[in-house]
């Protein structure tokens, strides 16, 4: 998947990782680039500083009604959807403490939003025997979140529903990516940090914290090789194997960072 003259669509396009695979999806040559974003201002801005190739709209992704008129009124506008980037996603900071209502908003963003873009994008795709769904899962999807019970669950499920689309629709042209990166300079993570929350802190002792638009040339060379699991972060491949080989080791080496985090604020 190359960019040149494609159609794409960004949910949770208004920031972070989101605004910056716009940027560098117009950048690469891309005929358009839609932002969606429930902030419909904040989305409007980000495509008129990327330029003509933008164009935002304000959508709820976890109304599957409005999650389809994204989809029509693209197709629409632009013939087709080549490229659709479920990106949006939310933390909670919550253990399994967390009431009800946090769970549930995690779920629907996390998970439930990539169930109906894929609901919404695959007739067509699969009409024209091709399409690519770039789905951002993190890498507590195939970790852990310290910190957040709901965002680690569904992180799991979005890479387990990515790999399912993965393996049912490659034969009929359809690709699947699961962007999964660790610390990002994000608000997401700022705030964490800012607040001392354990989780954020742990993220950022764990690797190098990236800038979304690092995360964005790793999703694009990713896209170009067709990889499923994109890791901007190369260390998370071997935390994976390491928790795959010996996951008793290494939880206890995670337990092991998280008391020296502890100590250390105290």
């Amino acid at each position: 998947m190359y960019l040149t003259d494609r159609v794409a669509v960004v949910t949770g396009g208004a920031g972070g990782i989101g605004a910056a695979l716009g940027r560098r999806f117009v950048a690469e040559g891309a005929a358009a680039v839609v932002l969606a974003d429930l902030n419909a201002d904040a989305a409007a801005a980000v495509a008129e500083s990327i330029g003509p190739a933008a164009y935002a709209v304000g959508v709820d992704v976890t109304d599957e009604r409005q999650v389809r008129a994204l989809v029509e009124e693209t197709e629409r506008r632009y013939g087709r959807i080549d490229l659709f980037c479920a990106n949006a996603g939310v933390a909670t900071g919550g253990g399994v403490e967390a009431p009800d209502a946090d769970w549930d908003r995690a779920w629907r963003v996390n998970v439930l939003a990539h169930v109906y873009a894929a609901r919404a994008v695959l007739p067509a795709m699969l009409r024209r025997g091709q399409g690519y769904l770039l789905m951002t899962c993190s890498a507590a999807g195939v970790l852990t979140a310290v910190g957040d019970a709901p965002y680690t669950a569904t992180k799991h499920a979005a890479v387990g529903f990515a790999e399912w689309l993965a393996i049912t629709y490659r034969d009929a042209g359809i690709r699947v990516s699961a962007l999964c990166p660790q610390g990002v300079d994000t608000p997401m993570l700022a705030d964490g940090l800012a607040a001392g929350h354990l989780g954020a802190r742990v993220i950022a002792a764990s690797g190098a914290v990236l800038t979304p638009d690092q995360v964005a040339d790793a999703a694009v060379a990713g896209l170009a090789e067709e990889r499923f699991l994109i890791l901007p972060h190369p260390e998370v491949a071997g935390y994976a194997r390491r928790r795959a080989e010996d996951p008793d080791g290494w939880q206890a080496g995670v337990r092991k960072l998280v008391r020296k985090l502890r100590a250390a604020s105290q």
